[in-house]
Parts: structure tokens; C-alpha cells; sequence
């Protein structure tokens, strides 16, 4: 019932009591981020924690700025991004094209479950590195072992993903959908395809954000550029102020790819969350 004490807003139908979590959180998250930037800036102009360890923040935008202009282990920050960003979404859409067919097969076949299942359940749980020897031994140590990495690394969880949108789809649609008439392919494209859209793009956001963490170990294999090798170039020779810098830079370019697929996500389903 809603209430009638002055300055109380009616509560709307159906959410009488708000659904778990319900209400905006953006201005928290702000709050949030100006805290731990203050607190950065505390801590190291206070003298807490030595540079060698913590540098400012006034120094990591000095590197920043050299960075961008000088450069840094042989090469323009804008190059070493470039470098990075062409291996990620490289193999970020090529696992596109490759994993999300494949998990939709999974989920409407089970011979395909069968063939692909156990490979992928095997080496997805498996740390890049483990298996970044073979890739080396198998392939060199050129431009595609690195993307390769990348590629392997992001596979496994979009096509999880999308199996498991698969499995989600209500029988009573399916069965619906034949009683009208629809052919076997008009069902996958038109019924299962649209209900598996939401865990898809999930295992999209999941994928990409797996991709970036394996960009520091692609670019281990004898790697001329790239933010992941600047980092690691960087700590070689203790160089945090680069470092940290280097570490910024890849979150904020991972933090806007992932709000770009959320904006495409409200727009190509935005059924998501109301039925």
C-alpha cells in the first residue's frame, strides 16, 4: 500500500519493496574513485610509502606526458597502444566469429556438445602461461603466437557463454514456436539466438576482459611493443612511475570497451531484465 505521509513518492507496481540491488550507484562509484585517488595523493605526498615503491600522481602524469611525446622503450605510448589494442580486438573478434557459433551449436546439438565440450572444459581453466611454452615451440615467435594467446584465452568463455544462453531458453517458447509452424533453423535463429542474446554478451564482457589480462603474457614472446611489454620493460628496470602509468592506461582502455558493450547491449536487447 502506498503511503501517505507528505514528501513520500507512491510506490510504483511491483516494487513496493525494490528488487535486490535496485537504484543508482553512480554517484557512489564517483565518490569511491575521488576517495582512492585522495588517498594516492595522502599517502605519497605525506611520505608513507617511498616512490621507488608508490610514486605520485603528479609523477606518473609527468611520465604520462614523456610518454606520449618521447616515448618510452623505443616507441610512442600512442604506438605501444596501437600495438596492444590491434592484438586484443584481433583476436577479440575473431573469437566473435569462431566461439559464439560454436557455443550455439553446443547448446542445440549434442554431438557437437560432445566434440567441443571436453577440449574447451580442459584448457579453460588452464593459466595462459602454462600453456604459452607450446604455443612458442609450435608457432615462433612472430606477430600470431600473440594473438593466438590472446585468441585462446577469450574462446573458452564466450562460447561457455553463449552454450549456457542456449540451455537458458524456455521450453514453452520452443514449443510455441513449432505449434505456429516454425521450421528447426526459423527456431535457432528466430527464438533460441534472441533468448541466448543477453549471456552472450555477458560472455562477451567476460571475454574481453580476459583478453586484456592475457596482453601482458602475449607480449612476453619477443615483443618490440605493446603496453604489456612497456610494463614489463619498465619493471626490469624498477621504473614504477611508468609502470603504474602503463597499468592505467590498459583500465581505462578496458573500462571503456566495456561500457561500449554495455550501450550496444541496452540497444540490441532491450528486452533484457523486463521479461
Amino acid at each position: 500500500m502506498a503511503s501517505s505521509r507528505p514528501g513520500h513518492k507512491p510506490a510504483q507496481p511491483g516494487k513496493v519493496y525494490g528488487a535486490p540491488g535496485a537504484g543508482y550507484s553512480g554517484h557512489i562509484s564517483l565518490i569511491t574513485s575521488l576517495a582512492l585517488i585522495g588517498l594516492w595523493f595522502l599517502v605519497t605526498s605525506a611520505g608513507w610509502v617511498r616512490p621507488l615503491f608508490l610514486p605520485s600522481p603528479f609523477a606518473v602524469y609527468d611520465k604520462f606526458v614523456s610518454a606520449m611525446t618521447d616515448g618510452v622503450a623505443n616507441s610512442t605510448l600512442t604506438e605501444h597502444a596501437l600495438a596492444s589494442l590491434s592484438r586484443v580486438f584481433g583476436a577479440f573478434f575473431l573469437a566473435c566469429v569462431t566461439a559464439i557459433p560454436v557455443g550455439i551449436l553446443m547448446g542445440v546439438n549434442r554431438y557437437a556438445r560432445g566434440i567441443f565440450d571436453p577440449p574447451i572444459e580442459f584448457y579453460r581453466p588452464l593459466p595462459p602461461l602454462a600453456y604459452l611454452p607450446l604455443i612458442i615451440i609450435w608457432f615462433g615467435i612472430g606477430e600470431f603466437p600473440k594473438v593466438l594467446l590472446i585468441y585462446l584465452a577469450i574462446f573458452a568463455p564466450m562460447a561457455i557463454a553463449a552454450r549456457a544462453g542456449v540451455r537458458s531458453v524456455s521450453i514453452e517458447q520452443i514449443h510455441a514456436a513449432y505449434a505456429m509452424g516454425g521450421t528447426r533453423a526459423q527456431i535457432v535463429w528466430h527464438v533460441i539466438l534472441k533468448a541466448a542474446m543477453p549471456e552472450i554478451f555477458t560472455g562477451m564482457r567476460i571475454g574481453i576482459g580476459v583478453g586484456w589480462t592475457t596482453l601482458v603474457a602475449a607480449e612476453m614472446v619477443a615483443a618490440d611493443r605493446g603496453l604489456g611489454f612497456m610494463v614489463l620493460n619498465a619493471a626490469q628496470f624498477l621504473a614504477s612511475d611508468t609502470v603504474i602509468m602503463g597499468i592505467i592506461v590498459i583500465g581505462v582502455f578496458a573500462f571503456a570497451f566495456d561500457l561500449l558493450v554495455r550501450y550496444l547491449e541496452k540497444f540490441a536487447i532491450p528486452w533484457k531484465g523486463r521479461v
